[in-house]
Parts: C-alpha cells; sequence; structure tokens
C-alpha cells in the first residue's frame, strides 16, 4: 500500500474488536451525482429497510457495539452517531440520503447496505500516513464556520484518524474534515471500511468487493486494489 495506515495500541485496547479493510484507487472518474448512483443509494435503502426489519438503526448489533466503543471514548453516542448509524437514519427518512458526488454516493450506499462505516480520503491532500489514535487535545482540525477556514480541536481521549498535518476525521468516522475529502476532482482515494465484533470479518470483506466492483464500473481502467483485514480478526 502506497499510504500507510495505522491503528495505535490505545484504541486496540479499547476496540479489540476492530477491523478495517482499505481499499486503494488511482485513475478515478468522479463529478456530480448521476441517475445510477442515486439509484444505488435508493437500492441501499430499500436494503436497509430489510435488514433492520422494523428495528432502529441503533438496534443493530454492530451499531450498538459502536455506540459502547463510543461511550468508552467519552462521546456520546445519540449525539455524535457513528457514520453508518448517521446515514442510516437519514435512509429511513421521507428526505431520503443525501447526494453529495459520484464517489461519495457509491461509498455512501455500500455503507447504509451492510451498516458499516465507509470513508473516503482524497490521497492527494492526505499528508504523509494516517493513524487512528487517541487524541492529545492539540490536534488541528481544519473545518468551516460561517463561510472561513477555522481550526478546532478533538477533545482529550478522542479516538481520530489523522495524517501529518492534522485531524482527517473526528470522533472516529463521525465528522470527516475538508481538506482531505473527496470533491468532483478527485482521481485518487483511499476508501476505509470499519468493523467491531460481533459483525463477521467475512461481511467487512463482502462490503468492500462490492465498493471495488462499483468503482470499477463507474470508473473504467481504474486501478483499485483491495487491502486484507487489519487485523485479521476471527470471524
Amino acid at each position: 500500500m502506497t499510504l500507510t495506515l495505522t491503528v495505535s495500541d490505545e484504541v486496540r485496547a479499547l476496540a479489540p474488536g476492530f477491523t478495517h479493510v482499505a481499499i486503494e484507487a488511482y485513475g478515478l472518474v468522479n463529478g456530480p451525482s448521476t441517475d445510477g448512483s442515486s439509484a444505488l443509494l435508493d437500492d441501499a435503502a430499500r436494503r436497509l429497510a430489510v435488514r433492520l426489519d422494523g428495528r432502529a438503526p441503533h438496534e443493530d448489533l454492530h451499531m450498538a457495539a459502536w455506540r459502547d466503543v463510543y461511550t468508552a471514548f467519552g462521546s456520546k453516542p445519540s449525539r455524535t452517531r457513528n457514520s453508518a448509524e448517521a446515514l442510516a437514519k437519514r435512509a429511513l427518512t421521507e428526505a431520503g440520503l443525501p447526494r453529495i458526488n459520484l464517489l461519495v454516493d457509491l461509498y455512501n450506499a455500500i455503507s447504509v447496505a451492510h451498516l458499516i462505516p465507509v470513508g473516503g480520503e482524497d490521497l492527494d491532500r492526505v499528508q504523509g500516513g494516517m493513524r487512528l489514535v487517541r487524541a492529545t487535545g492539540d490536534e488541528d482540525f481544519l473545518t468551516v464556520a460561517g463561510g472561513a477556514e477555522v481550526a478546532e480541536h478533538p477533545d482529550a481521549g478522542e479516538i481520530v484518524w489523522c495524517d501529518e498535518a492534522g485531524v482527517t476525521c473526528r470522533r472516529w468516522n463521525w465528522r470527516q474534515g475538508p481538506r482531505t475529502r473527496l470533491t468532483e476532482e478527485s482521481v485518487s482515494a483511499i476508501f476505509l471500511l470499519e468493523s467491531l465484533a460481533p459483525m463477521p470479518v467475512a461481511e467487512v470483506e463482502t462490503a468492500a468487493a462490492e465498493l471495488a466492483e462499483l468503482l470499477e464500473k463507474f470508473s473504467p481502467g481504474a486501478r483499485i486494489t483491495v487491502h486484507a483485514p487489519d487485523p485479521a480478526r476471527t470471524p
């Protein structure tokens, strides 16, 4: 893998059942949402409804595990939901899922269909390797407020993804920063599918394979590599 991804021992200790699968992609074609990506989002919402069978997203065992981990590092999961639960709640409303851009639509569809947090970062904007750590509280998280770029800081002990320039995503996968997000101009990306026990590793791999297939379909000729789960947790 060109981009180095590391998970700190502190995070491993807090969430021993954590596994992630990375998809590295080059030569992608992005742009506005299309009828095709919109249809995938609608289908993902239907698949989610079948999966939940009348339950609320937080009642799913995988989402419950994420809520436990959020509580463990001091975050209130009912206020700062993991990305999959937040998307699932939107998918079940009359308004449905947002249409962002083609690549984001693809990974959001996989996230909702499989009820698993999925994120995408622009590799051309990531500086150095990416690390999943417990924050000191001094790190910079660049965001936009009132039309201007401002620097926030995570809470001490909060789990964050960061690179050499600062935090790229707060509260594990709750809020991505604008610096590395995928835009319509993005051509290279790293996609991360993150899971906790009790979700079987095989299901994470199935979701990753489905996303890789969609990337190949919508970006013919792209160079796509699906990496092995890290760590190789027993299902």
